[in-house]
């Protein structure tokens, strides 16, 4: 599976909030990441149509989570942002796409290790690898640098 940027962006924008209480600027989060500013914006429209987030103007304003982070699976996540993914086109339709589709056991391969992945994903909550608090400058030092 390989995610879109959007999909990235959304999921460390939500790290990032999960990390520090109160509200940020997408200004903020795009210089600490080293991404466009623009994209990010048009990503953190999205999560705040699905709810991921609240967007507050004015003086005192900014971007704040609108939900808890143990109630959000990395899975929902990635669906939310990317809709269906499929390993081969065959997987997802019941139409055949390949001459060899009805009699394939590839397909049924792919179909299981979709569904494992699904499942896993949907039990990773984001709570579970972001934590108040926690400096994620830290993280972009190598693990050996941090001991």
């Amino acid at each position: 599976m390989r995610l879109s940027l959007h999909t990235d962006y959304a999921l460390r924008f939500l790290m990032y909030l999960g990390c520090r209480p109160g509200r940020v600027t997408i200004a903020d989060v795009a210089e600490f990441f080293g991404i466009s500013k623009d994209h990010l914006a048009k990503v953190t429209q999205r999560m705040v149509q699905l709810g991921y987030v609240r967007s507050i103007r004015g003086i005192n304003g900014g971007i704040e989570l609108a939900r808890a982070l143990d109630g959000v699976s990395v899975g929902q996540m990635i669906r939310d942002f990317e809709g269906a993914l499929h390993y081969l086109e065959c997987v997802g339709s019941e139409s055949t796409v390949c001459v060899i589709q009805p009699g394939c056991q590839l397909r049924n391969v792919f179909a299981e290790a979709e569904r494992l992945q699904w499942e896993y994903l949907d039990t990773v909550m984001l709570a579970s690898v972001v934590h108040p608090g926690l400096d994620l400058v830290q993280l972009t030092k190598p693990a050996s640098a941090s001991q």
